[in-house]
């Protein structure tokens, strides 16, 4: 599972984006009413969200790796971490999930979830070998008081109120990702009212196109203000 999982870090940055297209594979559906499903999904992945932002607006911990192997500085057990030990993976599951759910697809939920969650399980033994080697007893003692998947909500109120949130960091570690999930569900609004109630998108048209175009902006915006550098992390 190491192996397979430092083979799928090195590739992890395409797995999202397959998983993403596998969305609008046609699939049995969830829910008779497809608004059930967006709405239901749009929590789900809001759940999500407030967890990557917790985690990254806190103290945030670098996944990004080194020459797409896994690699860290230092060993981030404060903030999020300090309740679970992999909440940006958690994060990005329920996100997926929700997204799944919004498509109302049974096979996105029961099929492809399970199998990226197997893939996220192996990046993550992975990343814990790596951990366990460079940190030894210290990681081993971290692993003993917080969970890999489940987070421990015990003491949560605490390390909120004792920790200043860096919106800044937020922002620009999340404008992207946000904007991915939100196209997401826009598109698969549209193509469920595409395939059950075309003469519905018809009178909506204008309404995705401007929630298309109002996202797109502001997108471009904050990566305009990261590109000049006009807003720096905090």
């Amino acid at each position: 599972m190491v192996k397979l999982g430092n083979f799928l870090f090195h590739y992890r940055n395409i797995l999202f984006p397959i998983f993403y297209i596998l969305l609008f594979i046609p699939s049995p559906a969830l829910f008779a009413n497809y608004w059930t499903a967006i709405g239901i999904g749009l929590l789900v992945i809001l759940l999500g969200q407030v967890v990557r932002g917790m985690t990254i607006g806190l103290d945030y911990i670098i996944r990004g790796g080194r020459d797409r192997r896994v690699y860290a500085e230092d060993l981030v057990t404060t903030g999020i971490f300090s309740h679970c030990r992999n909440p940006l993976y958690v994060g990005n599951l329920l996100v997926l999930l929700g997204l799944g759910i919004a498509a109302n697809s049974v096979y996105f939920v029961f099929i492809m979830m399970p199998l990226f969650m197997f893939f996220y399980q192996a990046i993550v033994l992975a990343e814990e070998n790596f951990l366990r080697n460079k940190f030894g007893s210290g990681f081993d003692d971290y692993t003993q008081d917080v969970n890999r998947w489940w987070f421990n909500w015990k003491g949560l109120g605490e390390t909120l109120s004792n920790a200043s949130f860096k919106w800044k960091r937020f922002v620009l570690k999340e404008y992207n990702s946000t904007y991915t999930w939100l196209i997401g569900v826009l598109l698969l609004a549209a193509k469920h009212q595409y395939f059950e109630d075309y003469t519905l998108l018809e009178q909506n048209h204008i309404y995705y196109l401007t929630l298309l175009l109002l996202f797109t902006a502001v997108y471009l915006y904050i990566k305009f203000l990261k590109k000049t550098k006009r807003l720096v992390s905090n």
